[in-house]
């Protein structure tokens, strides 16, 4: 990790006292920021919202009315902040209901040094990649709001050259792109037209009046 990078910040929910204080060693150890603690899963949403970690490691089975999974999904949606689950030995229904909320890794316990580091830091990358992903999507639907492209069949005067719009009316061709299309016009005379405008101005004109 860089020196000049800013720390990620952890916020670890854990309901064992001696394995939080482990973990919160080992983050230290890391170079990561332990933001905040707690064993409760209603706390860990609390938390999650005051404090905004990098990311949550969530124990899955905590006592309480709201166990890991339950935690997890509510962070993960509320607060896109991604969680990586601590597990011993979860039943079936628990550790399904843990993968149902997108989790990003799993650290088994006991686990070691290398595992715990590896996990968080492949939760981070996945995460930074996603919000990447994310911010080009939302560029890329903002540059497509601007461009208006025209297709389909246009009605036109076979006289005037006048265009007919979807709601019927009749206005002229730079009338009609300028408001379905991006584009300005400058006026000028084509060489064509100069040259079918020579002569006299009388002339000249009368033939600009047709």
């Amino acid at each position: 990790m860089s020196n000049s990078a800013p720390k990620p910040r952890i916020l670890v929910v854990e309901d064992e006292a001696i394995v939080s204080a482990d973990i919160q060693d080992h983050l230290t150890n890391f170079g990561y920021e332990v933001v905040g603690t707690t064993d409760s899963g209603e706390d860990s949403v609390r938390l999650a919202r005051e404090l905004r970690p990098s990311l949550t490691l969530m124990d899955i089975m905590l006592s309480g009315p709201m166990d890991g999974a339950a935690a997890a999904k509510q962070i993960r949606e509320e607060l896109r902040i991604p969680v990586v689950f601590l597990t011993a030995n979860s039943d079936d229904v628990t550790m399904f209901r843990a993968r149902d909320t997108d989790p990003f890794g799993y650290v088994l316990k006991p686990f070691e040094d290398r595992s715990l580091r590896i996990a968080i830091e492949m939760a981070l990358y996945k995460h930074r990649v996603e919000q990447e992903r994310e911010e080009l999507i939302a560029k890329l639907q903002a540059a497509l709001e601007h461009v208006k492209t025209l297709q389909g069949m246009l009605p036109i005067c076979a006289w005037c050259k006048k265009v007919r719009d979807d709601a019927g009316y009749w206005m002229s061709v730079d009338q009609y792109l300028r408001t379905h299309s991006e584009l300005e016009f400058s006026h000028g005379v084509c060489p064509t037209c100069a040259a079918s405008m020579s002569g006299p101005p009388e002339t000249a004109r009368e033939k600009a009046k047709t």
